[in-house]
């Protein structure tokens, strides 16, 4: 039987690129992988040291290193973050998370402030659940909903959540991208990282957060509503409020340029 990689960088399939000081350090979200960041990351490799890596279940990561009770939480992909810098060894890193990798940051953040130099959150949420006078776009019904479906039929709710998600139905080709990678997740790892992504509650992080951070919020956003990208902005202590032209929850891939220039923007 295969033993998992104890080393990070093999764990995660840690990609390394150009050739700067500074690291920055790019992070996808649920379904995803290191292949949604291929119009923005090398976009960044004459100024910085780019870095790739595809979180435990996903991509080319180890898939022995899957532990169910480690991912059952977010807390078990920060660890890895601070496990991903800490072996790169290269100091404080620019810190890159879309949508659930946002939060990933953040709290990764929390724990290890002094690896971190900045953030930049790409349509973050800490908490999908309204509650209260908090909105986070969904009911807890309706979550409930959306993880059965995921539950009972894998592929049929990747192809048809994917092109929602995406938004940009002028463009199907980015929903059926979404689409494919959503399909090839291994469906186990997918329904709970699902589960460990939509019922996650990390808005106690925010205040917590010491690290600058860029929050970077599309204009039409089923995932991420515009209220939760300002809630997200009005709770972290040091941070900056950037609406995007782009509609949809993926504007590394719908909306390239604008994200890029964005993010350099803050970073200069």
């Amino acid at each position: 039987m295969a033993t998992a990689s104890l080393n990070p960088l093999l764990r995660n399939n840690v990609n390394i690129t150009g050739n700067g000081e500074v690291v920055i350090m790019f992070a996808h979200g649920f379904g995803c992988d290191q292949n949604m960041w291929r119009f923005v990351a090398p976009r960044f490799e004459d100024q910085y040291t780019v870095v790739l890596f595809d979180h435990v279940g996903s991509g080319n990561s180890d898939l022995q290193a899957y532990d169910p009770e480690k991912y059952r939480s977010l807390t078990g992909y920060a660890d890895d973050i601070v496990e991903i810098i800490r072996a790169l060894d290269r100091g404080k890193v620019i810190f890159v998370g879309h949508s659930v990798s946002a939060l990933m940051g953040i709290m990764a953040a929390v724990k290890s402030p002094g690896l971190f130099e900045k953030l930049v959150l790409v349509g973050p949420s800490p908490s999908y659940i309204n509650d209260g006078d908090y909105v986070g776009g969904f009911d807890r019904g309706e979550i409930d909903e959306m993880l059965a479906a995921l539950d009972n039929n894998h592929l049929g709710w990747s192809m048809s959540m994917a092109p929602v998600i995406m938004g940009n139905p002028d463009r199907p080709e980015l929903g059926e991208e979404l689409a494919g990678s959503f399909c090839r997740a291994e469906p186990s790892i997918a329904r709970q990282f699902a589960r460990t992504t939509f019922l996650s509650d990390g808005r106690q992080y925010l205040s917590q957060c010491p690290v600058p951070s860029l929050v970077l919020q599309c204009s039409s956003d089923v995932i991420a509503p515009v209220e939760v990208g300002e809630y997200v902005h009005r709770h972290l202590p040091d941070s900056r409020f950037v609406m995007l032209d782009a509609v949809g929850h993926c504007p590394n891939l719908s909306a390239p340029e604008e994200t890029t220039a964005a993010i350099k923007q803050f970073l200069n």
